[in-house]
């Protein structure tokens, strides 16, 4: 079928139209795709400023958190010294108070043997005044037996003397009259005589021996009050 020019026309231009309209359906959609690629490099690029900021955020945090470390690591090792230097006092104070404890109770032992010296020293020295009190009386008895020893000497001498002078007469005329009375035994007055004679020396004699039963009790009696 053979189309005149003129419908031809009519068709390219109905093409045309459409494809105007078409462009200009591509044309709006790239503006409206434009504005969305505008609106999404502002978003990127506000996106980007948040990530520098937050990557500069983190980067100081992380020197910070660096920071943090090598204070932490300095603060363990000042730690780990201080702990090494509290395990050394705590030894020394241990071995201090096993020394302290040494100590004492060597004072305790020496205290222990002070007491008992002392009570050694005060049972020494009662002792000490008991010999001395001992010893006064022992003095003072001596004195007391020199005394008596004296007076005693001085009473035998006195009884010697009496014996001589009071005892040997009496006794030698007893013997002598017991020799006559052999000679005159015929003489009845004669022997009443002798006889006579004879007691009276008796009677002396018993005198003096009441005279020296009395002097040695007197002695003895002294002795005793002189404690001898």
């Amino acid at each position: 079928m053979n189309r005149r020019p003129s419908d031809e026309l009519i068709i390219a231009n109905k093409e045309l139209l459409f494809q105007n309209a078409e462009k200009e359906k591509r044309a709006d959609e790239l503006i409206i795709a434009n504005k969305e690629l505008a609106y999404q490099n502002i978003e990127k690029e506000k996106r980007a400023a948040e990530l520098i900021i937050a990557n500069n955020e983190l980067a100081f945090q992380n020197s910070e958190k660096g920071k943090r470390a090598d204070e932490l690591v300095i603060a363990n090792k000042e730690l780990a010294f201080q702990n090494s230097e509290k395990e050394c006092r705590a030894a020394e104070l241990i071995v201090a108070n096993n020394e302290l404890i040494f100590q004492n109770q060597e004072k305790q032992k020496r205290a222990d043997e002070l007491i008992v010296a002392n009570q050694e020293l005060i049972f020494q020295n009662e002792e000490k005044q008991k010999r001395a009190e001992e010893l006064t009386r022992a003095y003072n008895k001596i004195k007391s037996t020199e005394v008596f020893l004296k007076e005693y000497i001085q009473g035998l001498e006195e009884m010697m003397f009496i014996t001589h002078h009071k005892v040997r007469q009496p006794v030698a005329n007893i013997l002598g009259i017991s020799q006559m009375l052999s000679q005159f035994m015929s003489s009845p007055a004669t022997i009443k005589k002798l006889v006579g004679y004879m007691e009276a020396s008796a009677l002396i004699l018993d005198d003096f021996t009441r005279e020296l039963t009395a002097f040695i009790e007197n002695l003895e009696k002294k002795g005793k009050n002189s404690g001898v």
